[in-house]
C-alpha cells in the first residue's frame, strides 16, 4: 500500500505569487542541468560527431563526384571529346597524361587514379582496379562508337562532321506536368535532419523529467518545496526548466550544424535550413510541454528510480513507434496519405510535421490544423498530469495506481 504524506502546504504559499513561484522553480531546473558536466560533455560529444560526419560527407560527395582518368598513347586523343561530353552530363572528369598503362598501374591501385584508357578512338582499352564507374563507361562507348561511325561515313564519302553535327542535334522532347524541384534532396534531408534532433531531445529530456519527479519524490525534497510552493507551480517549474535546457542544447546543435554543413558544402539551402530551425523550435516547444506533463505524471506514481521505466515506457513507445513509421514513410512517399495522417496525430505532430514543412511537402492550413489540435492535446494532458502529480507527489511507498491519482 502506498502511504499517503500529511505534509500540506501552509498558508504562506498564497504569499508567493504564481509566476513567481514558477519562475524561481523553472531557473533552479535550469541553472543545475546547464552547469552539470554531462550537459556539456554529451553536448560537446554531439558535436565532434556532428563534424566528424559533415566532413566525411563532404570528402565522399567530392571523391565520388570527381572522376580522375589517366590518358596514355594515343586516347589523349579523345581528352577534348571526353570533356565535352562529360561537362555537358554534369560529370567532373579531370584528364591526366600518362607515359604507358604500366606505369600508370600503380596510380590505379592506391586510388589516385580511377582509370588509366589507352588505344585508339576506336578501340579504347581502359584498366581498372576492380570495376569501371558506369556513367564513364556509357561515356568512352559513346565515344568510341563515334570514331568509328566517323571512319564509316568517311569511307562512304558522306561528311562525318556534319552527320554527327545532325545526330548529336536529335533530343527527346519531354513534358512535365509539375517542374522539378532541384532542391528536394537537401530539402529532405533536411526535415529528416530536423525529425531525428526534435525525436531524441524530446525523449531524452521528457525522460528527464520524470527521473527529477522521482528523485525528489524519493528524497522527500517535495514535501519541503510544496511547503513553499503549490504542486502546479512546481510541476510547471520544472517542465519549463528542463524544457529550456533541451532548447539550448537544441540551438547549439542546430546552429553549429548549420555552420559546419554550410562550410563543408554539404548544404547549400541556408535559408530553408534556418526556416526549418525556426519551425523545429516552435514543434520541439509543442512537443516537449505534451510529453513533458505525461512523463512528469507518470513519474509521480512512483517512488523509486528502478520503478521509473515502467512507467514511462508505454508513453517512450508511443513516440518511439510513430517516429519509426513515420520516418520510413517520409523516406519512401513524404507527400503520401500515411503521411499526411500521422503528422496530423497531436502525439506524433512535434517529430512528423516540421520534418515535412522542411522538406516542403505540407499545406499550409495542415500546419495551422495541427498546431491547433497538438495545443488543445498539450491543454488537455496538462490538466490530466497536473492532477495526477498533485494526488501522488506526496505518495510514498508502492506505486500509486493511475485510477487513484486521478480521483485523488
Amino acid at each position: 500500500m502506498s502511504t499517503p504524506t500529511t505534509t500540506q502546504p501552509p498558508g504562506n504559499s498564497r504569499a508567493v505569487r504564481p509566476m513567481t513561484a514558477v519562475r524561481l522553480v523553472a531557473q533552479r531546473e535550469l541553472n543545475t542541468r546547464l552547469r552539470t558536466r554531462s550537459f556539456v560533455i554529451g553536448t560537446a560529444v554531439i558535436l565532434l560527431v556532428l563534424a566528424g560526419y559533415l566532413l566525411l560527407q563532404a570528402s565522399l560527395f567530392s571523391d565520388m563526384d570527381k572522376k580522375e582518368v589517366g590518358l596514355a598513347g594515343q586516347a589523349a586523343g579523345i581528352e577534348a571529346p571526353l570533356r565535352a561530353q562529360a561537362e555537358e552530363l554534369g560529370q567532373d572528369i579531370e584528364t591526366t597524361q600518362v607515359s604507358s598503362v604500366e606505369a600508370a598501374r600503380e596510380q590505379v591501385e592506391n586510388g589516385d587514379l580511377d582509370a588509366v584508357i589507352s588505344g585508339s578512338g576506336a578501340d579504347l582499352q581502359v584498366l581498372v582496379k576492380s570495376e569501371l564507374d558506369q556513367e564513364l563507361q556509357i561515356l568512352l562507348n559513346s565515344i568510341s562508337q563515334n570514331e568509328v561511325l566517323s571512319a564509316k561515313l568517311a569511307e562512304a564519302g558522306v561528311n562525318p562532321s556534319q552527320v554527327l553535327s545532325e545526330v548529336g542535334a536529335a533530343q527527346v522532347s519531354v513534358t512535365t506536368i509539375e517542374p522539378e524541384d532541384p532542391e528536394r534532396g537537401q530539402r529532405m534531408a533536411i526535415g529528416l535532419i530536423m525529425v531525428f534532433l526534435l525525436y531524441m531531445s524530446i525523449i531524452t529530456y521528457g525522460s528527464l523529467v520524470a527521473q527529477g519527479v522521482v528523485e525528489e519524490k524519493a528524497s522527500r525534497v517535495v514535501e519541503i518545496l510544496l511547503s513553499t510552493v503549490r504542486p502546479w507551480h512546481l510541476l510547471l517549474g520544472k517542465v519549463i526548466g528542463l524544457g529550456l535546457v533541451g532548447l539550448s542544447q537544441l540551438l547549439i546543435l542546430a546552429g553549429a550544424g548549420l555552420v559546419m554543413a554550410s562550410a563543408t558544402g554539404v548544404l547549400t539551402l541556408s535559408g530553408v535550413a534556418m526556416s526549418a530551425i525556426l519551425w523545429g523550435l516552435l514543434w520541439y516547444l509543442l512537443g516537449f510541454f505534451l510529453y513533458a506533463t505525461i512523463f512528469a505524471g507518470a513519474g509521480s506514481l512512483v517512488s523509486r528510480q528502478e520503478d521509473v521505466q515502467s512507467v514511462v515506457t508505454p508513453v517512450s513507445m508511443v513516440l518511439i513507434i510513430g517516429f519509426i513509421v513515420g520516418l520510413n514513410l517520409m523516406i519512401q512517399d513524404p507527400e503520401g496519405t500515411g503521411t499526411e495522417v500521422l503528422s496530423m496525430i497531436p502525439l506524433l505532430s512535434p517529430v512528423l510535421m516540421p520534418g515535412r514543412i522542411a522538406a516542403g511537402s505540407v499545406a499550409g492550413w495542415e500546419i495551422a490544423v495541427s498546431i491547433l489540435l497538438t495545443a488543445a492535446t498539450v491543454a488537455l494532458f496538462t490538466w490530466l498530469s497536473g492532477k495526477v502529480y498533485r494526488n501522488a507527489v506526496l505518495r510514498t511507498g508502492s506505486r500509486v495506481k493511475l485510477s487513484d491519482a486521478l480521483r485523488g
